[in-house]
């Protein structure tokens, strides 16, 4: 937990009263659901678990929009069809920790659709320009000179009006929603006159205060395999590990600190087994845990890989791009220079930078990815 709006005490307060709260976390399926999902999934259980009513709503309406949070550039809209391909996996997936039978998962098309522009300007008249351009994000736009859009202005707007129409008690999310939800209060308290608790969470973020996703390519997608979630986990850095000990798993803090201590591997081993484990069960950590020490320990070529298919003839650059193994040719080229592309089969180092695909590799690139690209 980092915050609780208005306090931590009137929430505890009203806990003690044995109410039974309404509370939801809001998803934009922008992308796939990834380890920061997870960290207040793993909230939201806790809330479930002691008897409280918790809605998980899909943002597929203002997935569309775009939320400008942390965004130096206006978001790339998506398409309904984009977003219904994102959001297809996501119950499985969430369900891995809550307990769908007693979830209700809500989506905010049912409402924002059939929003009118009456509608929408009353909502609008609720809030004054000074609230939402004092917004951090905005104000480091305009200092750059770089544009603001009105639909950016609006986004607060709309996921204000989710708690509305849901009739929440408590909304929780990341802190980098702080401002959006903390709308979404001021909304509430002025269309209902009613509380609405806002619960905000730590965010993983990597040693230099990056968030750990998509951008910056050190993402744990909720459904990728259990030796790829284990490897990455593994690459983590060791600053990184008293967070994710945290808020990416229900393991005793004080007791892992320790551990991360005295034997910071054997931590890290731990970490990595129990995300796996709770995103894919205990069998499958253990079996990705032998498959990491079996490869990496043992220097052994692992039996399976991430497999991808290119054209023949595309350079190597392209295809490790493609595949997401290099974020860029810089770090290609960078990896070139230090021998960290292998090729497996003939147990070498790939030094050509123009090095072209003509036939399946097998590649270790870097210390810990292992990839096979299959020509087509």
């Amino acid at each position: 937990m980092e915050r609780i709006y208005p306090s931590k005490e009137e929430l505890v307060k009203v806990l003690a009263s044995g109410k039974k709260l309404k509370i939801y976390f809001g998803i934009d399926p922008t992308g796939p659901l990834h380890i920061g999902h997870g960290a207040n999934l793993l909230k939201l259980r806790e809330f479930q678990d002691q008897g409280h009513e918790i809605i998980l709503l899909i943002g597929d309406f203002t997935a569309m929009v775009g939320d400008p949070t942390d965004k130096m550039a206006v978001r790339i809209q998506l398409s309904a069809e984009q977003v219904k391909e994102n959001m297809k996996s996501y119950p499985e997936q969430i369900g891995r920790i809550l307990d769908l039978s007693k979830t209700e998962i809500r989506y905010n098309s049912e409402w924002l659709n059939k929003l009118g522009l009456s509608d929408l300007l009353g909502l609008a008249s609720r809030l004054t320009y000074s609230q939402i351009i004092k917004r951090d994000l905005f104000q480091k736009r305009l200092a750059e000179n770089k544009e603001l859009y009105l639909h950016e202005f609006l986004y607060p707007l709309m996921q204000g009006y989710d708690s509305i129409s849901l009739d929440v008690d408590l909304e929780i999310g990341g802190n980098d929603q702080t401002f959006n939800m903390l709308v979404g209060r001021d909304l509430m308290k002025s269309v209902k006159n009613k509380e609405k608790f806002v619960f905000t969470t730590k965010l993983l973020v990597d040693p230099s205060g990056k968030k750990m996703g998509k951008t910056e390519g050190n993402m744990v997608a909720l459904n990728d395999a259990p030796n790829e979630m284990y490897g990455k986990v593994m690459s983590w850095p060791d600053a990184l590990m008293s967070l994710a000990f945290e808020i990416c798993t229900r393991l005793l803090l004080a007791e892992m600190l320790r551990l991360a201590a005295e034997k910071p591997k054997e931590a890290k081993m731990k970490l990595a087994h129990e995300i796996v484990r709770i995103y894919h069960a205990e069998a499958a950590a253990q079996a990705a845990e032998e498959n990491f020490v079996r490869t990496f320990s043992k220097k052994e070529i692992p039996e399976e890989m991430e497999e991808f298919k290119v054209a023949s003839g595309t350079s190597l650059a392209d295809s490790l791009a493609a595949t997401g193994a290099v974020k860029s040719k810089s770090e290609f080229r960078r990896l070139l220079d230090e021998g960290a592309i292998c090729n497996l089969d003939q147990d070498e180092k790939i030094t050509d930078p123009n090095f072209l695909v003509k036939e399946t590799l097998r590649l270790r690139v870097g210390k810990k990815r292992f990839v096979k690209i299959i020509t087509a």
